[in-house]
């Protein structure tokens, strides 16, 4: 008699739970990296547009012409939108980037003109954080 050549059904079942195993812990791991990359982006725009808009008050002394817009355009992207408010006396504002696509759905992150930074929403939950989370739940 000649021996069969090849797997049994049982060795394939095995490696398919074993692949599974393994896609079941990269995938969130890498979707955490994504947004990790995603969040750094958006959290650098928020600092430059800090930048230029207190060039903006050097310039005109205040933080823009009229309410609710601030002076300058807000600057866009594809997974995150970013939003002005302009407080009292148009001597205050908060700048606002709440993601809007892919892994950056549930994150919302501002920053005003003392330069305080806030986390008020990370992976879709709800926190009171005074610095941008991008890596975990502490600063």
């Amino acid at each position: 008699m000649r021996a069969s050549s090849g797997f049994t059904l049982i060795e394939l079942m095995i490696t398919v739970a074993i692949v599974a195993i393994l896609a079941a812990v990269a995938v969130p791991a890498y979707n955490d990296y994504i947004r990790r990359g995603y969040a750094a982006d958006a959290v650098s725009v928020l600092g430059t547009t800090r930048v230029r808009m207190e060039q903006y008050y050097q310039d005109n002394r205040n933080y823009g012409a009229t309410e609710p817009t601030c002076g300058l355009a807000m600057p866009t992207n594809a997974r995150v939108t970013y939003s002005c408010v302009l407080g009292s006396n148009l001597q205050s504002y908060s700048i606002t980037a709440t993601g809007s696509q892919g892994t950056m759905i549930g994150n919302v992150y501002s920053i005003d003109q003392t330069g305080a930074q806030r986390t008020t929403q990370y992976k879709g939950a709800t926190v009171s954080k005074n610095c941008w989370l991008i890596r975990g739940s502490e600063c």
